[in-house]
């Protein structure tokens, strides 16, 4: 042993807080916001406040369209049991299990409560992945051979293709369409930036429109998976029962903010152009538009020669 543990073997896989892939989205956009405070200071009275307010809300929009598809929260469940911890063996544990579903598959969660129990570290997180590309069962099977703890292996087993629950194929189908309707929506969002810059204020409201009917789409699509009946997921006495999670309400949230942006630019463009246009910082200045002609000498030997 060194330091207690087996320094040639393979230590259990920690639980992790985020994806690697969604801090890298979240840098990113912080990046933007960053450099964009750094030149506000050089943008003079109001109009500061509009570009804040703007640029601020914008990227808000943009991150979180990215970063839902990275996330494995759309649907999630936790429960505390009291449970055996692995197969042939009578030890019992009690921890908490965790079910985080997200577009591209599953992740499994098992806490004990303590974490230190029967001279162990209970802190297992095993994503199970069900995108195109990778085979769902195949990873189960790799979980089998590695003898995971019994609780991860029950969970993962409703989730596989040859399980009766059937609800592997709604799933990733549903996941799949999901994260390409998603897709779709970070592009309108592009589009509708660009025509706010150009600008042409009022494709940009109807590029936002388009936006949040995408983002809505994507919900439809991932609630389609609610036709298939979830099998009861039974751990000791306690029932693990699955919820629409922080990704699925943060999709609807942005998705909402789009309709609401998209639906005022159009009727101020409609009702009220002056005020939209102040807001994007494109009004003349009053002093510029009702500017007096400057003096002008006529030559009036020419003058008189053209008559």
């Amino acid at each position: 042993l060194f330091d207690g543990i087996y320094p040639f073997y393979p230590q259990q896989r920690k639980a992790a807080s985020f994806d690697i892939s969604t801090i890298i989205v979240i840098l990113v956009f912080l990046t933007l916001a960053c450099s964009f405070l750094l030149i506000i200071p050089g943008i003079r009275g109001r109009a500061r406040l509009y570009w804040t307010l703007r640029v601020l809300l914008s990227l808000f929009m943009g991150v979180g369209i990215v970063v839902v598809q990275f996330t494995g929260d759309w649907e999630t469940g936790w429960v505390q049991a009291n449970t055996f911890y692995k197969s042939f063996s009578c030890a019992v544990v009690n921890a908490d299990i965790g079910v985080h579903i997200g577009l591209q598959g599953v992740n499994i969660t098992l806490k004990g409560n303590p974490v230190n129990q029967i001279n162990e570290t209970i802190n297992y997180n095993e994503h199970f992945s069900w995108s195109f590309g990778s085979n769902y069962d195949r990873t189960y099977s790799e979980g089998l051979e590695k003898g995971l703890p019994s609780p991860i292996l029950y969970v993962a087993e409703k989730f596989t293709s040859q399980s009766p629950c059937a609800v592997h194929r709604q799933y990733r189908i549903s996941g799949h369409y999901t994260s390409a309707t998603l897709w779709v929506a970070f592009c309108t969002w592009i589009i509708s930036n660009i025509l706010f810059s150009m600008p042409a204020l009022v494709y940009g409201g109807y590029m936002l429109l388009v936006t949040g009917a995408f983002m809505a789409f994507s919900l439809l699509s991932f609630s389609t998976v609610r036709n298939s009946p979830m099998c009861l997921i039974q751990i000791g006495t306690a029932t693990l029962h699955v919820a629409y999670g922080g990704s699925f309400w943060l999709t609807l949230v942005i998705g909402l903010l789009c309709f609401v942006a998209g639906i005022t630019v159009v009727a101020l463009h409609h009702l009220n152009l002056d005020l939209l246009k102040t807001f994007f910082d494109l009004r003349e200045d009053k002093a510029e538009e009702y500017q007096e002609m400057a003096e002008v000498h006529v030559n009036s030997y020419a003058v008189n020669k053209a008559l």
